[in-house]
């Protein structure tokens, strides 16, 4: 790759950013605005033996740069970065340590940890003010210079409409490790999400966009891997444009690519979970990777006293998104997965984080003014973790219009509500609404609200109503980690039981939270496995487990029956526009007078007083509503929730041509058996724990 003179740096061009090969050689630009010189460190095939080192030869605008005319595609490199090592300043050079390249589109080879990893020395009596001077660069990976040549051969992104969207949030590994029609070779890879058997289970399904847990490049941390644990689900990033090493069956960042053309070509839409907010550098005592050793005060947000960071995210660390080049840095990553590699959209982690100024979370951060104006990236699907753990970072309902945000107040309404709380009528009617409480202002629309009851973090839906308590024993950490405040009820036994009344509850509650869900106003995130019935063994923060207790169980599906239901309320949902509004209901009446857009309804058929809505014992409540198209009014939906722990008799609101029953959450897993049920303005008896939809007849 390397002429048989050796290697000769030109002084090349500070734009773009990375390894760019241009069909006759590489441009090699990185960013340091406090570094004093930059080598170019090259390896062979392998990556283990370190032949040339370069300095670059250019320096503009505080990018260093070079131009290697004979190098190619393929070559292995990283970064050596000369300067001051005054932590006290905030600086943390350490040219004895090997960085990767922040722009790599692709890497190669494991992080092998040791002492070397880090810029002091480990154990000394100054920690980290003190110096490292052993080489790292043979246990760490290497950037590969990469070529961006695919053939998309025609492919055409979905554009799936928000309002008919259903997010499906998955793991690469765990969703095919245990998948028996996939190679156990591709196992675990973007390869095995595009097998046909995978997209035939999710088109069937009835979701039309997967959301991935980080892609990003990552690595494990130190005290996971010297316990037999790994970093599993990602939110370590090292790399914000390579694909990560461990999900590539050939080495190819090309194989997230061939992914994403299949998923396009079944009308899927995928979305990537992006950690924008820190890096797997930790805080002071963490190793020296990338950022760190390049430019460690621009790159990260520094304390008052710049030994320390600004830590808003819990990981030791947080990226300075108010520097122009660490905004450039997330924008240009943006725009490189959003364009080169063709997803339609992104779920921001800790997203305030991106969004901090002096003053703390700032609506009009450069960061979101950007995205909104960016002319490709504001036509993909943007939500927000609306939410870090530094001062003032709750920010549910906060984000700009635009945006989409995780509805954590949805999931918290709906599990206290079904759990059989008192007083929760009220929240969950708005939460089954939109959440317009959160959301209505600025022009936003329903889709605003991202309902989900669990996600990837916390306990899988079986374990929500198997489990009391957390069961972290595995994460080997005492029990302490992940949260006591699951809002979950175990049906009366903590774990595994053979009781079959116990059972036969759980699985109606099961039922219960996703008839809710898919039938709530607002865009519906469901998680890879709830719909099998997949257990963690109450394990609420999974994140180390990268094994049986993390993947899916395809063979034996704790319940077989729950697919099934999935498919047809979202079938329903498909099918009934009523259920996929756009703007929020109001509760006035509609132009024929005769009804609002929204009804609440008691027992008895009549519409909920004041006094109803302030009955700290009702656990009960009704609603119909119809479609907003123009001209469809009279298509009217029925929903009945009972949380009681008795059935309650119903007299549906009079139609001329009857109700007929779509889902009763009570009839067992086959919501299709009730379906050519009806009645006439007659008593129904809605069971304990249950959910009823009906829909009026034509």
């Amino acid at each position: 790759m390397i002429g048989t003179r050796g290697p000769h740096a030109d002084e090349g061009e500070p734009f773009p950013l990375g390894a760019t090969w241009d069909g006759k050689g590489v441009n090699f630009a990185i960013f340091s605005a406090h570094a004093e010189k930059v080598e170019l460190c090259l390896f062979d095939a392998r990556g283990r033996r370190e032949l040339h080192r370069i300095a670059l030869p250019g320096y503009t605008d505080q990018v260093w740069h070079g131009y290697l005319p004979d190098a190619r595609p393929g070559l292995r490199y990283g970064y050596r970065v000369y300067g001051p090592y005054d932590p006290a300043r905030g600086h943390r050079f350490n040219a004895n340590k090997l960085l990767l390249d922040p722009y790599a589109k692709a890497l190669a080879g494991p992080l092998r940890w040791s002492d070397a990893h880090f810029g002091y020395r480990v154990g000394a009596p100054r920690q980290d003010l003190s110096f490292d001077r052993r080489d790292n660069a043979s246990g760490m990976p290497k950037a590969v210079v990469y070529d961006p040549a695919f053939t998309w051969t025609g492919e055409r992104r979905p554009a799936t409409a928000w309002r008919d969207t259903v997010i499906y949030e998955m793991h690469v590994r765990g969703f095919t490790m245990r998948h028996p029609a996939v190679p156990l070779p591709l196992r675990g890879t973007f390869a095995a999400l595009a097998s046909p058997q995978i997209l035939e289970y999710l088109t069937d399904l009835g979701v039309t966009a997967v959301e991935l847990l980080p892609v990003h490049a990552f690595v494990d941390d130190r005290r996971l891997v010297e316990s037999g644990l790994h970093n599993y689900w990602g939110y370590n990033s090292i790399g914000f444009f390579a694909p990560h090493p461990g999900y590539l069956y050939e080495g190819n960042p090309g194989e997230f690519k061939s992914m994403v053309r299949h998923f396009h070509e079944a009308g899927l839409e995928v979305l990537l979970d992006v950690v924008y907010n820190h890096t797997a550098e930790g805080d002071q005592f963490g190793p020296t990777l990338s950022f760190r050793g390049i430019d460690n005060a621009s790159y990260y947000r520094l304390a008052s006293d710049p030994r320390f960071y600004d830590d808003v995210t819990g990981c030791g660390n947080t990226l300075a998104l108010e520097h122009p080049r660490v905004l450039q840095l997330v924008l240009d990553s943006l725009r490189y997965w959003a364009g080169e590699m063709r997803v339609d959209g992104f779920r921001f982690d800790l997203a305030p984080a991106l969004a901090r100024g002096a003053g703390g979370y700032d609506p009009n951060a450069a960061f979101l003014k950007v995205l909104a104006q960016d002319p490709l990236l504001a036509r993909t699907k943007l939500i927000a973790e609306p939410w870090d753990v530094g001062p003032g970072g709750y920010q549910t309902g906060h984000f700009p219009a635009g945006w989409s945000e995780w509805n954590d107040v949805y999931r918290d309404g709906v599990r206290r509500f079904w759990r059989g709380d008192a007083g929760t009528v009220p929240a969950l009617a708005a939460r089954l609404t939109g959440s317009s409480d959160l959301f209505q202002h600025a022009g936003r629309r329903v889709r605003a609200s991202i309902n989900f009851v669990t996600a990837h973090d916390g306990f899988t839906l079986h374990d929500l109503t198997a489990y009391d308590r957390k069961h972290n024993e595995a994460n080997l950490e005492d029990n302490r980690d992940g949260s006591s405040g699951n809002i979950s009820w175990n049906c009366g036994v903590e774990g595994p039981t053979d009781d079959p009344a116990v059972l036969d509850l759980r699985a109606r509650q099961r039922r219960n939270f996703l008839a809710t869900l898919a039938f709530s106003q607002g865009v519906p995130m469901f998680v890879a496995g709830d719909e099998l019935g997949r257990t963690q063994q109450g394990n609420n923060n999974a994140y180390c487990q990268d094994n049986e207790v993390s993947w899916l169980d395809w063979t034996t599906p704790a319940d077989p029956g729950l697919r099934e239901f999935v498919r047809t309320i979202l079938r329903i949902r498909r099918e009934q526009p009523a259920l996929r509004r756009e703007r929020f209901f109001n509760g006035a009446p509609l132009a024929d007078g005769l009804r609002k857009d929204v009804t609440w309804l008691t027992s008895a058929g009549t519409e909920m007083s004041e006094a109803d809505w302030h009955d700290p014992g009702l656990r009960f409540m009704g609603l119909v509503f119809g479609d907003e198209t123009p001209g469809a009014q009279d298509r009217l939906l029925l929903m009945y929730l009972n949380a009681h722990d008795a059935p309650v008799a119903v007299y549906p609101p009079p139609h001329e041509c009857g109700w007929e029953v779509l889902v009763d959450t009570a009839a067992g897993p086959d919501a299709s058996a009730v379906s050519a049920e009806t009645a006439l303005a007659a008593e129904r008896i809605v069971a304990a724990r249950s959910l009823v939809l009906m829909r009026s007849r034509a």
